[in-house]
């Protein structure tokens, strides 16, 4: 099942790897930011509904 990439297996499959370590990367610090201007977003809507 598995293609054979002759002598270029390592410079493929290392570029693959580092390919999915960047969007896992990426994920991550998207939802970690989400999280923060959520927060924030709360905070500032909370203010506003308390000085009336």
């Amino acid at each position: 099942m598995i293609p054979d990439l002759g002598k270029y297996s390592d410079a493929v499959l290392s570029a693959y790897a580092v390919s999915l370590l960047l969007l896992m990367l990426l994920v991550i610090v998207s939802w970690r930011r989400a999280g923060k201007v959520k927060k924030d977003l709360e905070e500032i809507e909370g203010k506003g509904q308390s000085d009336g």
